[in-house]
């Protein structure tokens, strides 16, 4: 299922682009299965580096598609922006998506965007967990992609060519991370699936450390709410993951940050995003954070301690989200990105390693694309994004 799977495209009728307030995207987002939340109205008031507008697609006078566009301006020339759509926009990627993506640019480039980026929600291959074990312990294979998979969807293929064909430029890099959103990504499928059915997907060690959580004592809550207690709850969470940056050397973002994230999204919608705090003992082990919409969930961050690992409290987070996210009614629990590395000297291999234990499957996305709109700009802004190592 991609996220937009519930529209479809109107039959022989030309589609207008134009503003719409946050209510009524909101209530676009509402009406489908599944959305990205990249593409809720309440990203924009999170992305506060950004201006961040709402488009809507219509069809005399009817709302068929939505998407949220953030705007980049360009250094020394503010008037020109980067408009990006990511994971977006919610239209009907099935059909003929000239007739969605032809009105979209001619809107932002006539309110000064230099380059439109975005990134199609529609995927183009999977590979199950089995399939993925047997790759890594094959020292021939290497990555992801030198496999066929276990299933290939004919409309990423499609969407892909129709991009290159109307000059869009492809913008995820060999290794699957970038500057974007990750093209590779591990998912759980939930539907009609029970939490036995999850549990006997897991391989042996994910399922023994379920179990050694639980016998441990380990107790998983979620966080407070909005003006009770998860101003405390989020700065025990920062924190740890900051101890968390500092041993697994990535850049942590400031507190603010996800102060801001829970502000919007929960104002939004009071089910839209969850702090889960595992404590053993008193002590705080891990701590993650859970975003849905709709019938898709995202595991999004997490934190855990370097003392008391052996207690599995990452372990029994990421088994409260998943059995929330199936009482939820869910489809898919994601966690998000993954390099389609296999190589065991790869660093990056320790991704899918963990992520694979769920059971699940890796799977690869159209990725992100980019139109320019006005060229010169465009290649001035690619050359100063690549000075700084974008």
């Amino acid at each position: 299922m991609s996220y937009s799977e519930t529209v479809r495209t109107p039959a022989g009728v030309n589609l207008t682009v134009r503003p719409i307030s946050a209510a009524d995207h909101l209530a676009f987002v509402r009406a489908q299965r599944s959305v990205s939340f990249l593409q809720t109205p309440a990203w924009g008031r999170v992305k506060t580096e950004w201006r961040s507008e709402s488009l809507g697609w219509h069809d005399r006078g009817r709302l068929v598609g939505a998407g949220l566009v953030l705007h980049r301006p360009v250094p020394r020339l503010d008037r020109y922006t980067l408009a990006y759509l990511p994971e977006g926009p919610v239209i009907d990627w099935t059909g003929e998506i000239d007739v969605w993506l032809d009105p979209l640019a001619a809107y932002l480039k006539a309110h000064g965007a230099f380059a439109i980026r975005l990134g199609p929600p529609v995927r183009t291959n999977t590979w199950g967990a089995a399939q993925v074990k047997e790759g890594m312990a094959d020292p021939g294979i290497g990555r992801l992609t030198e496999m066929s998979g276990d299933w290939a969807d004919p409309v990423g293929a499609r969407v892909a060519g129709r991009l290159r064909d109307a000059g869009w430029l492809p913008q995820s890099p060999e290794d699957g991370f970038g500057v974007g959103h990750p093209q590779f990504k591990y998912e759980i499928p939930l539907a009609g699936r029970s939490e036995d059915d999850v549990l006997r997907g897991m391989n042996q060690l994910w399922r023994r450390n379920i179990k050694k959580a639980a016998k441990e004592g380990v107790e998983v809550t979620v966080g407070g709410t909005l003006g009770g207690t998860l101003g405390r709850d989020l700065k025990a969470f920062h924190d740890l993951y900051v101890h968390t940056a500092e041993r697994d050397r990535f850049t942590p973002r400031p507190l603010r940050y996800f102060e801001t994230m829970f502000q919007a999204l929960s104002t939004e919608d009071p089910d839209r995003i969850k702090l889960y705090l595992a404590h053993h003992q008193g002590d705080l082990v891990a701590a993650t954070v859970l975003v849905r919409v709709g019938g898709h969930a995202w595991y999004s961050y997490g934190a855990s301690s370097t003392e008391k690992r052996e207690v599995r409290g990452s372990n029994a987070c990421q088994w409260a989200m998943i059995r929330d996210s199936l009482a939820a009614g869910c489809d898919v629990y994601d966690l998000r990105g993954i390099t389609p590395t296999l190589d065991a000297d790869d660093p990056h291999v320790g991704l899918i390693q963990f992520k694979v234990g769920t059971g699940g499957r890796a799977v690869r996305y159209v990725g992100e694309w980019d139109l320019p709109l006005r060229p010169l700009v465009y290649r001035a802004f690619d050359l100063y994004m690549r000075r700084r190592g974008r």
